[in-house]
């Protein structure tokens, strides 16, 4: 499936990932360590560094082979972030998650809300994909928004899910399905239809305010560089 062609919404645009990104990418990476590490994937008992080429080769190998749709999010021009469609399954499944970055001094501008939502629809629309799923950490504050805002059902909860900042870290589970999202999922946000309880979560399921922290915006499937990232 083609996906070469840019998708637009205001001044966010989701892009196919180029090899030429990786300089970009990677400077971002680098100087939003601190923002990002506390959501980024780890390897149990690795050490692991940061080489956006390789993962860039990977990541088009996935895209080739129609594992994963690896995107760039821009704002005005300039790269903020990256956004990933991993994980595709097709047959009785058809389905796939989200995974993304941004980068901090672009977090605010609702990027990742657009974002997220052209690529959810692009899944369901073009790549006949009939579930997306976002997993996040529940001290991720700003990943929560990004899905309550857009309307992803809370699933529940999945313990010590994936390997986070150099421990197994409990997740929160939303999904859509394409049922859920008839008019689609930018068109239903942007006019304000959303559904208020869709992306509830139980006090239980959250840690204590104290615990709360606003760093990151990694969707969270673990801010894995050639998943899409998250924490």
């Amino acid at each position: 499936m083609d996906v070469s062609a840019p998708m637009r919404h205001g001044p966010v645009e989701l892009r196919l990932i180029r090899a030429k990104d990786a300089r970009s990418l990677q400077h971002e990476l680098i100087t939003n360590r601190r923002w990002l590490q506390p959501w980024e994937a780890t390897l149990p008992g690795l050490q692991t560094g940061i080489d956006m080429r390789v993962s860039i080769r990977r990541l088009l190998q996935q895209y080739r082979d129609g594992t994963g749709y690896p995107f760039v999010m821009e704002y005005d021009g300039k790269i903020a972030g990256q956004l990933n469609i991993w994980g595709v399954m097709r047959g009785s499944l058809c389905s796939a998650t989200i995974g993304y970055w941004v980068s901090e001094r672009f977090a605010g501008h609702g990027i990742t809300p657009a974002a997220v939502a052209m690529a959810t629809d692009l899944a369901f629309n073009e790549l006949g994909l009939h579930r997306i799923e976002i997993c996040l950490r529940p001290e991720n504050r700003p990943s929560l928004r990004v899905v309550q805002k857009l309307g992803f059902r809370y699933e529940g909860m999945r313990r010590r899910f994936i390997h986070i900042d150099g421990d197994w870290r409990d997740h929160l589970a939303f999904s859509l399905v394409r049922e859920d999202v008839p008019e689609g999922v930018l068109s239903r946000w942007a006019s304000g239809r959303v559904p208020a309880d869709w992306g509830a979560v139980p006090a239980t399921d959250l840690p204590s305010t104290a615990a709360l922290g606003d760093a990151g915006l990694p969707g969270d499937a673990g801010l894995h560089r050639e998943r899409g990232m998250q924490g």
